[in-house]
């Protein structure tokens, strides 16, 4: 176990730290924007907020747990970009911008707003930040106001808040009204939002995110969540997210947990137990978790975030029911992570995805969705759960 929880806290402080570090503009602010599988840095690629978001969380969350002053300045600085990304006149951040600070594209979603506000909440937590945390519950209520229909959250606007078609969270052939990934990042932001404020509105609003997770994304019969919705949630594909369910399994957990709620939690913490019992019969192998199954048919890729959030599912799942097989399972994930997954070229980091033989795609290694998020945290989380200074 020590060397499990020494190996990971050396793939964060040795490679995916300086690897973050190192894209630091100090030219046009923020993090360059895209880095290509040839390892070549695009310093003109646009900057999208997802990705300086998720930077800025990950620096401020990093900074916390190991108390390195130098990752704080690295927060400090993406915090900076991360004002330069907000529409002062309309409110809300941008979908992103170029270097310049000029708008490459003015959409404004629901997703995007609620991971401002994850990286906001943990900035504020960092650095004490009394403006950063007014800048959340400023995103909060744009997002009440805005983004809500009183059965659930909308997703994508124009600059001026305009409803827009939203192919951004779409995939799979379909155009979503409403899909369990915006509502799951939506619940993300609000818990980090609470542990900085303990403001009661936000509580309210998660456990109305749990009742709409619990009677319109739930599938009980099929044991999943389903993925993409009309407005009135019906689902449009037969389709089962495997990283999906297995990162709420643990994620989901972790907001009942902040909330501090007994008869929430007996309600749902069994939905989720559940999501990574299937997740663990369905896509798992001993070389890797598989992406997501379409009509039945399975998606074996192995994506970078996927293989993170199953090492972290298993683990919470190892930590509440002691069943060895998910011990099994979040230490299978780390070897095959450690040995496949991880990009040893000299400046690089992970893989966006291999495949089912272990041959990486020619995919970026930076851009706006591929970030130290799902890789940083799984570091992170790591370290919270099994020890701070193994021996």
């Amino acid at each position: 176990m020590t060397d499990f929880v020494s190996e990971v806290k050396a793939e964060l402080t040795e490679r995916i730290i300086p690897f973050w570090r190192g894209l630091r503009d100090d030219v046009a602010g923020g993090y360059i924007g895209y880095v290509g599988y040839d390892l070549k840095r695009r310093p003109e690629a646009e900057r999208g907020c997802i990705l300086n978001s998720r930077i800025l969380w990950f620096f401020s969350e990093a900074y916390m747990a190991l108390k390195d002053p130098e990752l704080l300045d690295e927060a400090d600085h993406a915090y900076e970009m991360l004002k330069r990304m907000t529409d002062r006149e309309n409110g809300g951040v941008y979908w992103s911008i170029l270097p310049d600070g000029s708008v490459a594209d003015p959409t404004k979603h629901t997703y995007n707003q609620a991971f401002a506000i994850y990286a906001l909440s943990a900035y504020h937590r960092a650095s004490g930040s009394k403006e950063a945390l007014e800048r959340a519950l400023e995103l909060f209520d744009l997002i009440e106001t805005r983004c809500t229909d009183g059965k659930g959250y909308l997703e994508a606007f124009t600059a001026d808040w305009k409803p827009e078609s939203n192919e951004k969270l779409s995939e799979n052939g379909v155009e979503a009204g409403r899909t369990m990934n915006t509502l799951l990042h939506v619940m993300e932001g609000y818990t980090g939002l609470y542990e900085a404020s303990g403001d009661r509105r936000v509580r309210e609003k998660l456990i109305f995110i749990f009742d709409i997770f619990e009677n319109k994304i739930y599938n009980r019969e099929k044991r999943r969540q389903e993925v993409f919705f009309d407005l009135d949630y019906n689902t449009l594909i037969d389709l089962h997210s495997f990283g999906h369910d297995i990162e709420t399994s643990w994620l989901a957990g972790h907001t009942l947990d902040v909330l501090g709620d007994e008869k929430l939690s007996a309600r749902i913490r069994p939905l989720l137990l559940e999501m990574a019992d299937h997740t663990y019969e369905a896509a798992f192998t001993d070389h890797g978790f598989c992406n997501e199954s379409e009509r039945g048919v399975v998606d074996k890729t192995r994506i970078w975030w996927v293989q993170a959030e199953a090492l972290l599912g298993f683990l919470n799942a190892y930590q509440l029911t002691g069943e060895e097989r998910y011990r099994e399972a979040y230490l299978s994930q780390w070897r095959y992570i450690r040995d496949v997954l991880i990009d040893r070229r000299i400046g690089s980091e992970w893989f966006w995805s291999v495949g089912e033989d272990g041959r990486p795609a020619e995919k970026p290694i930076v851009e706006p969705w591929k970030c130290p998020y799902h890789n940083g945290r799984m570091c992170l989380e790591i370290i919270r759960r099994l020890g701070k200074e193994p021996k």
